[in-house]
C-alpha cells in the first residue's frame, strides 16, 4: 500500500536553507534527547514566526499543538521538521480564523534563517515551496484525520486568574507579576509535549499555581484547596506531574543554547 511519504514527497525535502537545521548533536546522545531538541527549537521558530506575522496567540498556540500531533505519529527523520512546522502555521491560521498568505508565511521563514536578506523572489524555488507547505499541509489533516480544532488552557487561565485576584489584596497583586507570570510559563508550555499531554485545564491551574508560589502569594485556606475551587477533577499529584514536564523543558532549553 502506498503510504504517505510516496504520496507527500515534498514534505521530506525542504529548501536548501532549511538544510542542517536540526543539528547533529553530541556523538553519545540518544536519539529521544536529540529529537527534542529538534522539537523545542523548531516549537521557537513557530513562536517566533507566528509574531513576526502578527498572529494571536491561540493561533500560534495551535500551530505547536499541529506539529507536536504531527510528530507524535510520525518520525522527526522522515519529515523536514521546519516544512512542517511552516505548513502547520499556515493551517492554524485557517483553523483560528486568521488567514494567512503563503508567501508572508516563506518570506518570514527565509528572514529567520537568513537574517537581513532580501524577499525570496518569485521563482522555481519559491513556487516548489509553496506548493511543499501546501502539500504538507494536506499530509498533516490527514495524518491527525483532520482533528485539528483543539482546546487550549488560555480561556481557563484567564478565568482562574480573575477569580484568584478577586481574593487577593489588591495591592499584593499589584505588586506581583502574577499574571505575567502565569501567561509566559502557558506560553512555554508549547515549547514541548505538555501542551498535548495534560488537559487544559490543569495546565491552566499548573501554570497559575507555579506563578503563585514563585512570588509567595498566598491565597486563603478553606475547606478545599483552591485549586480544587476552580477545578474539581485536578489533583496535586496531576499539578505536579505538569510542573515536572515544564521544568524539564528549561533544561531542555539550557541545552539548546
Amino acid at each position: 500500500m502506498e503510504g504517505p511519504s510516496s504520496r507527500f514527497p515534498g514534505a521530506q525535502n525542504g529548501p536548501a536553507w532549511l538544510a542542517g537545521r536540526r543539528g547533529s548533536g553530541g556523538g553519545a546522545e540518544t536519539d529521544s534527547a536529540r529529537d527534542m531538541k529538534t522539537h523545542f527549537r523548531v516549537c521557537r521558530f513557530i513562536m517566533e514566526t507566528g509574531v513576526k506575522l502578527g498572529m494571536r496567540s491561540v493561533p500560534v498556540a495551535t500551530a505547536c499543538v499541529l506539529y507536536h500531533r504531527f510528530f507524535e505519529c510520525v518520525s522527526v527523520r522522515v519529515y523536514e521538521p521546519y516544512l512542517v512546522a511552516m505548513s502547520c502555521v499556515y493551517l492554524a491560521g485557517k483553523v483560528e480564523e486568521q488567514h494567512l498568505r503563503t508567501r508572508d508565511i516563506i518570506n518570514v521563514s527565509h528572514r529567520y534563517f537568513n537574517s537581513g536578506s532580501a524577499p525570496l523572489e518569485c521563482d522555481k524555488e519559491f513556487w516548489d515551496l509553496r506548493d511543499s507547505v501546501v502539500q504538507c499541509e494536506l499530509l498533516i489533516l490527514r495524518q491527525l484525520d483532520f482533528h485539528v480544532s483543539f482546546q487550549h488552557p488560555h480561556k481557563y487561565l484567564l478565568h482562574y486568574l480573575l477569580s484568584v485576584r478577586s481574593l487577593v489584596n489588591r495591592h499584593a497583586w499589584s505588586r506581583t507579576p502574577v499574571a505575567e507570570t502565569a501567561w509566559a510559563l502557558l506560553r512555554d508550555c508549547y515549547h514541548g509535549p505538555v501542551c498535548i499531554r495534560h488537559a487544559p485545564q490543569h495546565i491552566a491551574i499548573a501554570t497559575l499555581y507555579l506563578a503563585l508560589n514563585s512570588y509567595g502569594v498566598e491565597l486563603p485556606v478553606g475547606e478545599k484547596d483552591w485549586w480544587q475551587v476552580l477545578c474539581e477533577d485536578v489533583t496535586k499529584a496531576e499539578i505536579d506531574a505538569v510542573i515536572s514536564d515544564l521544568l524539564q523543558l528549561y533544561d531542555m532549553e539550557a541545552k539548546c543554547i
